[in-house]
């Protein structure tokens, strides 16, 4: 974490590279496992993105209380 915060206050345009990318990469896994665990059941290809944005909001409501 000390290096996180080293790098973020040394060169915050790397720091930002790297947080953006490592969300996109989550991003994608996440969908990619959400896909393995729905997909014989025939859903749409957009039901995978919506249990994801679910989670989330799920997981965002119960953090607020």
């Amino acid at each position: 974490m000390d290096y996180l915060r080293q790098l973020q206050a040394e060169r915050p345009l790397l720091f930002g590279l790297l947080l953006l990318v490592g969300f996109i990469v989550a991003f994608q896994l996440a969908i990619f496992v959400i896909q393995l665990i729905v997909g014989p059941f025939g859903l749409p290809g957009w039901a995978p993105i919506v249990i994801l944005v679910g989670g989330l909001v799920l997981i965002a409501r119960r953090q607020q209380r």
